[in-house]
């Protein structure tokens, strides 16, 4: 269960948590999201951003799925970056997507 430092307000969550929303979705990815905006403004209520402004943000306001966050997920080997059709605007964005265990078996 891999610690995942957020950007603002000294706080983490358990990536574990994110693969298990993810998995709630009926995807087996999450798009970025991360938007400078009130969250109430945000425009992607299905993103990274929005889940963890809603989540572990001590402030909502604040874009919480910035780069680092992102690289931090993927080197928890649990996670790649790609680009994924975006459920809330229908356009490819920058996401995660679960590394099944088959994907990381070499052969």
């Amino acid at each position: 269960m891999p610690l995942i430092n957020l950007p603002d307000g000294n706080n983490s969550f358990d990536s574990n948590s994110l693969k298990e929303h993810i998995i709630s979705t009926g995807r087996n990815y999450i798009i970025q999201g991360q938007k400078a905006c009130k969250r109430i403004d945000h425009t992607k209520p299905n993103s990274l951003d929005c889940w963890l402004r809603d989540n572990y943000a001590r402030n909502p306001d604040t874009k919480q799925a910035v780069n680092e966050v992102i690289a931090d997920l993927v080197n928890t080997g649990d996670f790649a970056e790609g680009e994924f059709d975006c459920p809330d605007s229908g356009e490819r964005c920058k996401g995660v997507k679960i590394i099944e265990k088959t994907d990381r078996t070499e052969t």
